[in-house]
């Protein structure tokens, strides 16, 4: 018994809630469907191509401080854009890493301060900026800020999670920069072993001229449906549309690249589904005013106290599911209501809520932000994922977001 749903009352309930991320699930799919397809036209190869041209197959230019410099920065600006200006998510890890593990090798560079770096671009993007996969985090805030009863004329604006999120982002920033030039700066060894089957050279796609443009077109297509139509799920079947009339991607092929891509979020859009569900269990329950009138007494008027508790928890629940964006319906539910009582405004809920629901995919042994980087870094065997990716990377980026977050929710 749940609040007096009962067991048939809080299945119906649950199965009621599931519709409402519905959208933004199958925004994910076809997002992971148009990563595969592009993938496909060989533009990730070509930028792995010139990586290697640039630091050289085997780090050649061996003034060795400029070669780093040259890896770090590549990771680091493919890793942002596959957020947001070619929304390719985790697909581009496999075929950017495993060919230039030799290179890191051979610049003895520590794989732990590659992997902060692929992670801050597997997130900070998608907090910060609402285009690609921001979009979808930004909506999913928003939309479930209003669904449990905040509302205001700044959720119209399109800057306003960028505004609420600045802080916080800017906080992650200083933890990549500590990890790279204070925490992992020093030359780590490792062997030359053979990579594992398959991934010698990453996926193969061969590109041309024509494969390229056909590439562009189609990102530029998804950029400009997004901001026409503030759709994700039109601005994927755009790009999809572009490649597949153009013949970079094989109608017959059209298909099986869907299922793919499908299957690369699947889990993501699984838990978000459910997470959904749940919230709205939470809400028909009749507890989450009790909730409030607690923890508003427990807490008082100390606005610092509530906004670090809030976001411990969303560290917890996040660290759980390994997803962000499944984490905010069930932290809206109970969150806007507390920050509604405790006088938060509504930007500063934004923040917090944005925040707490992002905390924790740094570090989570589930997370595609840390399960991508140790895939591909861990493709000769010598990448711990526990030690070498989720603790660096727990330790560098929420650590400055639970500081970050909360300086953000008391000063908006």
């Amino acid at each position: 018994m749940l609040g007096g749903l009962g067991f048939e009352g809080t299945i119906e309930t649950f199965s009621d809630g599931l519709g409402d991320s519905a959208s933004i699930a199958l925004s994910y799919a076809v997002l992971g469907a148009f990563a595969v397809a592009l993938s496909k036209t060989g533009l990730p190869r070509l930028l792995v191509d010139i990586s290697i041209k640039i630091v050289g197959k085997k780090g050649e230019s061996r003034s060795k401080a400029l070669p780093k410099a040259l890896i770090f920065l590549i990771i680091f600006t493919i890793s942002c854009m596959s957020q947001n200006a070619i929304p390719i998510h985790i697909a581009f890890i496999p075929i950017l890493i495993p060919p230039i593990l030799q290179v890191l090798n051979e610049l003895a560079i520590d794989r732990r301060a590659i992997a902060t770096v692929m992670t801050f671009g597997l997130k900070a993007p998608y907090m910060l900026l609402p285009f690609g996969f921001g979009a979808i985090f930004h909506g999913i805030v928003i939309e479930n800020t209003e669904a449990n009863g905040m509302s205001s004329d700044i959720f119209e604006s399109s800057t306003a999670m960028t505004t609420a999120m600045l802080i916080p982002t800017l906080g992650m920033f200083f933890g990549l920069l500590v990890a790279v030039f204070f925490s992992y700066r020093k030359s780590r060894q490792y062997e030359n072993r053979p990579l594992e089957a398959g991934q010698e050279n990453g996926e193969q796609a061969t590109y041309s001229v024509y494969s390229l443009i056909s590439a562009i077109i189609a990102v530029v297509a998804t950029i400009i449906i997004q901001l026409l139509y503030d759709s994700m799920i039109f601005a994927g079947v755009a790009g999809l549309i572009v490649l597949v009339f153009s013949r970079s991607v094989r109608f017959k092929e059209s298909d099986a690249l869907l299922t793919e891509g499908m299957k690369m979020m699947a889990f993501i859009g699984f838990v978000m589904i459910a997470a959904s569900g749940f919230a709205e269990v939470i809400r028909e329950t009749g507890h989450v005013e009790q909730i409030v009138a607690v923890s508003t007494n427990w807490m008082g008027d100390s606005k610092g106290l509530a906004a670090i508790v809030m976001i411990l928890i969303g560290l917890l629940i996040t660290m759980g599911i390994g997803s962000s964006f499944a984490t905010i319906p069930i932290i809206a539910a109970l969150f806007v209501p507390i920050c509604a009582a405790m006088g938060f405004s509504p930007l500063a809920t934004l923040s917090l809520i944005g925040t707490a629901g992002a905390i924790g995919d740094a570090g989570a042994p589930a997370s595609d932000s840390t399960l991508g980087p140790s895939a591909g870094l861990n493709a000769d065997g010598q990448h711990n994922h526990i030690w070498d990716t989720c603790v660096p990377t727990f330790l560098h980026f929420n650590i400055p977001l639970v500081i970050f977050g909360w300086i953000a929710a008391v000063i908006l």
